[in-house]
């Protein structure tokens, strides 16, 4: 049977390049936040729930969630975030069980669970085979978020105030990738060895060992 990995980091940390070499090393990476846009677009399983609780002023004109009106939201009333996470959280742990099972059952030989919060939400671990944390420091997170549009300093310290401590989410790993002053293709290097090492032995992972 093919393993469930769950992949979390912090924000900055690397986490979806680590996605990305784990799908070209041939897993399938089924990803939280896609989920949760799937579920908060016009007509998405959440929109009806969401637009209860929280009124028209944060929809758009076609009736998905207004993304950065509920950022602010969120970034002022702590219990809107929690409602809003009430909502959406079991849909999509929902949605990301069904999709993982379908890999599953389509032969996939590595399933990875993209899951920001897994540590946060403290009901994923026995759901998986492994836990796999992208770490780095707290001052690389900081400065690779910086560089995105619309991330003031205030912003940034408030989603790493939010998140798991990096003590926590180490706590919580079976296997630690250390993405902090090493060159992307050494982290690929190490990317495509794990997943070897978890029976991932597609063509792509064989060829970048050069077997």
């Amino acid at each position: 049977m093919a393993l469930r990995i769950g992949l979390t980091g912090g924000i900055g940390s690397g986490k979806s390049t680590v996605a990305g070499f784990l799908r070209e090393a041939g897993a399938t990476v089924v990803d939280a936040d896609a989920q949760a846009h799937r579920l908060t677009q016009a007509g998405g399983a959440a929109m009806p729930a969401i637009a209860a609780a929280f009124g028209p002023k944060l929809l758009t004109p076609d009736g998905a969630l207004d993304r950065d009106r509920m950022r602010e939201l969120a970034f002022t009333d702590a219990g809107a975030k929690q409602r809003l996470e009430g909502l959406l959280h079991p849909l999509i742990g929902q949605a990301l069980r069904d999709e993982a099972d379908a890999a599953l059952r389509a032969g996939a030989p590595l399933v990875v669970l993209d899951i920001p919060l897994l540590v946060e939400s403290g009901r994923w671990r026995a759901q998986l085979d492994r836990v796999l944390v992208v770490d780095c420091r707290v001052e690389t997170q900081q400065a690779r978020v910086s560089l995105r549009p619309g991330w003031p300093p205030e912003r940034i310290t408030a989603v790493l105030a939010a998140q798991a401590t990096r003590e926590a989410r180490l706590a919580a790993a079976d296997a630690v990738l250390y993405n902090d002053g090493i060159p992307l293709e050494a982290l690929r290097t190490q990317v495509f060895q794990l997943a070897r090492a978890w029976g991932c032995e597609t063509i792509g992972a064989i060829a970048a060992h050069g077997d």
